[in-house]
């Protein structure tokens, strides 16, 4: 019997030496005679453990890792084609910890299947929510994308059953699915994982939409970063095309559905819908003003639904499970999960999706472990280089849309970036403004000025010029943006900022009373 081995082709995987890994497990299968075969899969998202290789066996996939190339041999020797002890050998994969205490719906399938087998995908649930689509009167869908409480999970948490319902009622010749796919946040992965571990949900969710509200034609806007989602996801749509999943006819329902890839050049500000829009239809990137709404005129000045990946590959779960099933998971008005990206000082970084509701304490401490460093935790950040930054004594706060608010925090694309205590809060200020500035796409004052304003006066408070003075303008800079710019750019650029100055005062005295403090 062919025995399978799992080496992923996912980036993460990918820049820790996947690829001379399959070489070398080819080359050696090939000299050896062994019946096997190498399936290039998705990341499971155990970062710490990439590149991580499965092997399939009777009782289950055996999981090695991190595994380099010239550990190749010797883990043939010692058995690995029948998931034998070996010192790299976490036993059986859905029993690791990390990955057996998370709530998969969105990932059920990454790291599982060949991201490019329509077969691997149908007999893994696959198309079970587009299946039940076709059968569906278009309000039926957008009812039950409505009741399952799903929110928009590219940051803004928008309900995604109300927007699909606006476009569904707009009156047009032509609508539009658009997938933003513009992953800029540091620290976040979980679209680009998708794009390259199971990219046929992201397509089965998108004609799904395209169904709800009538659009015959979807767009993914991605960044020129990811060459390698790029890459899949095109021949991920080809396939679905000949498998007549996309096209004239979706699963012979004769209702039409098409879809491609635009590629961006990387600019942040292209995250925001309008600015995205702007770049889709070949202009520069920079936002609208609003209204009139995408809903209403948005691509091309037809009815756009504009969605993060996450958002559209929670709906085939929804579809093919129900609203209920999908609603039961969560806490208030945050329902379903939620991939958590853990990234910055931590010992286990990777995706972990779960539902809504565990503490940053319990994600922070138990789930990624504490600090790679072993130092103490003394600041984490939440939602991108956009998000507030939330000391040990808010540890207790729930991982919820509303609960982080509260706190002035925002939970955004669910990134979280660890520092230890070594980590200097006023210099995490002045880059915030400076970030802002680069990305700004200076269409209006607040952003494009305030932000190079800032980070000259955090540089003034820094030198011990008069701080008391500057900490009131930095603080007045802030409030300016928050409410007068024109997107969330120059609006979140407060948050990193103010929470920094809430949290950690004692970072922002000048450098002649920090050292003397020392």
């Amino acid at each position: 019997m062919t025995v399978k081995i799992y080496v992923p082709r996912d980036s993460a995987a990918l820049a820790l030496g996947a690829e001379k890994v399959a070489q070398a497990f080819h080359a050696e299968i090939a000299a050896r005679g062994l019946d096997a075969v190498i399936i290039r899969n998705g990341s499971r998202g155990l970062h710490w453990l990439e590149p991580m290789v499965e092997v399939a066996t009777p009782e289950g996939r055996i999981a090695y890792g991190p595994v380099k190339a010239s550990d190749v041999a010797g883990l043939l020797d010692a058995g690995l084609m029948t998931g034998a002890e070996h010192p790299l050998c976490h036993g059986r994969t859905k029993a690791i910890p990390f990955l057996k205490n998370q709530t998969r719906l969105t990932f059920a399938r990454c790291g599982i299947i060949d991201p490019l087998s329509l077969d691997d995908y149908r007999a893994h649930a696959g198309l079970a929510g587009l299946e039940r689509a076709v059968k569906l009167d278009p309000s039926d869908i957008v009812r039950e994308v409505t009741e399952s409480g799903l929110r928009g999970r590219g940051g803004a948490g928008f309900p995604t059953g109300i927007k699909w319902n606006t476009v569904a009622q707009a009156q047009a010749d032509q609508k539009y699915i658009v997938c933003n796919a513009d992953e800029g946040d540091s620290g976040t992965f979980a679209d680009r994982m998708i794009m390259e571990g199971d990219p046929f949900v992201l397509i089965e969710g998108m004609a799904i939409a395209g169904l709800a509200v009538g659009a015959t034609r979807g767009y993914i806007y991605t960044r020129s970063e990811y060459p390698n989602a790029i890459l899949i996801m095109r021949e991920a749509i080809e396939i679905a095309r000949d498998a007549g999943v996309l096209g004239p006819s979706v699963l012979g329902s004769g209702k039409a559905f098409d879809m491609e890839v635009r590629v961006g050049a990387g600019a942040y500000v292209c995250g925001e819908e309008t600015a995205l829009l702007n770049s889709l239809e070949g202009k520069r990137g920079v936002v609208r003003a609003k209204p009139p709404l995408p809903a209403l005129q948005g691509f091309l000045g037809r009815p756009t639904v504009v969605n993060n990946v996450i958002s559209l590959a929670s709906v085939p779960v929804i579809l093919d499970r129900g609203a209920a099933f999908y609603k039961d998971f969560g806490m208030g008005r945050s329902r379903g999960t939620i991939p958590i990206q853990i990234a910055g000082n931590v010992k286990y970084g990777g995706l972990y999706e779960t539902a809504f509701g565990l503490s940053l304490g319990e994600i922070v401490l138990h789930i990624a472990g504490g600090t790679a460093t072993g130092r103490p935790v003394k600041a984490v950040q939440v939602g991108g280089p956009l998000g507030a930054y939330f000391p040990t004594d808010l540890f207790d706060t729930p991982f919820d849309y509303e609960a982080f608010a509260a706190k002035d925090g925002l939970i955004g694309h669910a990134g979280i970036t660890v520092f230890d205590d070594s980590a200097d809060m006023l210099a995490q200020a002045k880059f915030a403004f400076e970030f802002c500035a680069v990305e700004s796409c200076g269409k209006c004052t607040p952003c494009r000025i305030g932000s190079t304003r800032g980070a000259e006066v955090i540089d003034k408070i820094l030198q011990g010029i008069e701080v008391e003075k500057n900490m009131a303008l930095v603080k007045d800079l802030c409030n300016t943006m928050k409410f007068g710019s024109l997107c969330a750019l120059g609006g979140f650029t407060p948050y990193p900022v103010m929470s920094a100055i809430t949290h950690f005062p004692e970072d922002f005295a000048p450098v002649p009373m920090r050292e003397a403090a020392e």
